[in-house]
Parts: C-alpha cells; sequence; structure tokens
C-alpha cells in the first residue's frame, strides 16, 4: 500500500510537518509505503480555467493539461492508496500553496453531473492535517469550521473516506519576544506545546494507521 503525504507548509520541521511524520509514522507501522513531498519545493501555478481537463474528447480529458513540478506528483496521486495532507491555516484556510495544488488535484476529477460524481479511478482514504496559532474558541467564531467542513466534503465526494485533524493554539515562533504579538502568552503557548501538542501527535499517528486499517 502506497501513501503519499503533502506539506503545504513552508516550514519543513515545525507543527504541520511534525503532525503529518507522525502520521506516516501510522501507516508505516501497518506496513505502507509512505512518501513526503514538500510543496514549498516545487515550481507550480493554481488552476488556469483552461477546461482541458473537461472537453469531449480532449486528449487531458480528466487530467490537468498543465506541465509543471506537479505533474508527476499527479501521476503518482493517481496511484496511490491513500493520502495525507496537511497546511497552516493562513487567513482562515490552507496556505496558497495547498489551495493551487487543490484546485489542479481535484477540478480534474470532478464532474458537472450527478452520475458519476467522480473521475478517479477508485475510492482512497485521505486524511487532512490543520494547525493554527488561534485558539479553538476564536476559529469557530471566525467560522474556520466551515472551511474544514467544505474541504472534508469535497475530497469525501472526489476520493474516498476523508478524516480530519485540527490542532489549535499551536507554538508560532521560538522566541515571541522577537516579534509583535501581544495577545498571545509565551509560557502559555510553551506549555500547550509540551502538553497538548504530543497528543494531537498521537491522534495523526492514530489517523496514518486508519489510512491502512479503517477499523483500527
Amino acid at each position: 500500500m502506497k501513501i503519499i503525504a503533502v506539506n503545504g507548509s513552508p516550514r519543513k520541521r515545525w507543527n504541520t510537518a511534525t503532525l503529518i511524520g507522525k502520521a506516516i509514522e501510522g501507516a508505516v507501522s501497518q506496513g505502507a509505503e509512505t512518501e513526503l513531498v514538500h510543496l514549498y519545493d516545487l515550481t507550480f501555478q493554481g488552476c488556469i480555467s483552461c477546461f482541458a481537463c473537461k472537453a469531449k474528447g480532449g486528449k487531458s480529458y480528466g487530467r490537468c493539461a498543465v506541465e509543471d513540478s506537479l505533474t508527476p506528483l499527479y501521476a503518482r496521486i493517481r496511484d496511490a492508496d491513500g493520502l495525507i495532507l496537511g497546511s497552516p491555516i493562513y487567513l482562515g484556510d490552507m496556505t496558497g500553496h495547498m489551495r493551487s495544488f487543490l484546485e489542479r488535484l481535484v477540478f480534474p476529477y470532478l464532474v458537472y453531473s450527478n452520475d458519476p460524481q467522480t473521475l478517479f479511478p477508485r475510492r482512497i482514504p485521505v486524511a487532512l492535517i490543520y494547525t493554527m496559532g488561534a485558539p479553538e474558541e476564536m476559529t469557530k467564531q471566525m467560522g474556520y469550521d466551515r472551511s474544514f467542513s467544505r474541504n472534508e466534503m469535497v475530497m469525501q465526494r472526489i476520493f474516498g473516506p476523508t478524516q480530519s485533524l485540527m490542532s489549535y493554539d499551536t507554538l508560532q515562533f521560538d522566541d515571541y519576544s522577537k516579534y509583535v504579538a501581544p495577545r498571545f502568552d509565551p509560557k502559555a503557548k510553551a506549555e500547550r506545546r509540551k502538553t497538548v501538542f504530543p497528543e494531537d501527535g498521537r491522534k495523526a499517528f492514530d489517523m496514518g494507521v486508519r489510512l491502512v486499517r479503517p477499523n483500527a
């Protein structure tokens, strides 16, 4: 079983990457082969609305026609048995890189009909991981949960059973004294990093396990 994980954060060793790593560990513990891709290492753009993926009889029907760094990744995803997608939350949603990646991943498989609803060749499980500096109550007040629900609904329609993990109130800086962020309590942030974030890591590990063994 092959699981592909995609990191939509510019950081390779911080909150999002850490939880993705835990999810990978969970999948590996069940015998899966895994691949990790950092989107910020690639050069690409979002959907250009060429509609080549929708053209009747077109050579790119059901596939993104744009050729760039994402092209080989999309080919590997087409053959994958599961996906792990992780992103920090910027301005209430995924990073721009992750949004652009998803535009071109999802849109070619989306069909403007009720049957079929997707051109993806089979059903595969998906894990969505989000990290954010805001506490949970603030994200609900600002409507973040609507974005999370929408993303889960789309991924479930196009690919298969989708699970989501939200890691709230994460540590954003190594040293808060260097940045203008008086809203946050550095000591409370550091304590949460020690006590709550490891539990989020365990949840991510369990997500990885369930990608391989859905009933675990």
